[in-house]
């Protein structure tokens, strides 16, 4: 898995461990020669882990709608322009080996939707994960278990996804 899609958060308003994990990642991703392909924008968690992943020598790319390239990070080696947010993400999920949710607000929870239900029809058998950095996404989690209970989802949906509470669990989860 040498090319890793990231879904994360562009606010700049928000703790700063979050900032701190998702830069610790960029630069994991750095030392290890992978390619960071994200949403290309030069706030919050994406602007963190662009700038460490590229500073730590991965390739960066970044997938921005055209309404947002003035936004565009000065961190990437490649800048891919889409028409809008549903190109990003098929953009994101076909350029991604594996495809992982850092915390993140309703932007961060479509795409990562999306390629979780891509995955659900098998439009892609590429693995989801979830970075559940201070548990962010322990809620969201117990709710997808409760659809499965409820026969919302006819098969289980945890099979389409993995979660990392920790770095450590995150770098077995891509090896």
């Amino acid at each position: 898995m040498n090319s890793i899609g990231v879904f994360c958060s562009a606010s700049s308003n928000i703790d700063a461990i979050y900032i701190d994990f998702a830069s610790a990642f960029g630069q994991w991703l750095g030392e290890n020669k992978k390619t960071l392909v994200y949403g290309g924008v030069a706030r919050g968690l994406m602007e963190g882990i662009a700038k460490s992943a590229n500073l730590a020598g991965a390739k960066v790319i970044g997938v921005v709608p055209k309404k947002l390239q003035e936004h565009a990070s000065k961190y990437l080696n490649e800048k891919l322009i889409t028409e809008n947010l549903s190109d990003r993400k098929d953009t994101i999920l076909n350029r991604s080996d594996v495809l992982i949710a850092l915390p993140g607000g309703v932007g961060t929870l479509d795409e990562v939707f999306h390629v979780i239900a891509g995955k659900y029809i098998g439009l892609h058998n590429k693995k989801v994960i979830f970075y559940n950095i201070n548990g962010y996404y322990s809620n969201l989690l117990t709710c997808l278990a409760e659809y499965k209970r409820e026969g919302f989802v006819g098969s289980n949906l945890s099979d389409l996804y993995e979660i990392a509470n920790t770095e450590n669990e995150l770098k077995m989860l891509l090896k």
